[in-house]
């Protein structure tokens, strides 16, 4: 998987700092695709959680 855009803030890796977008990306899943940058359908669950790019499929927590 070649990551180019930031899974929680969208933007361009190459844009500049995405050390927060890191650290929140530590606890909490990630909102938009690293490939396509697509919005991803989230479900957070008690065991973790699971986000889905209608191109890419599906990520899942652990």
């Amino acid at each position: 998987m070649t990551e180019v855009y930031c899974g929680r803030c969208g933007r361009e890796l190459t844009d500049g700092g995405h050390e927060d977008c890191r650290r929140a990306l530590e606890l909490e899943p990630p909102r938009y695709c690293a490939e396509c940058r697509r919005r991803m359908v989230v479900q957070v669950h008690p065991l973790g959680w699971s986000a889905r790019c209608s191109v890419h499929g599906e990520l899942v927590s652990g």
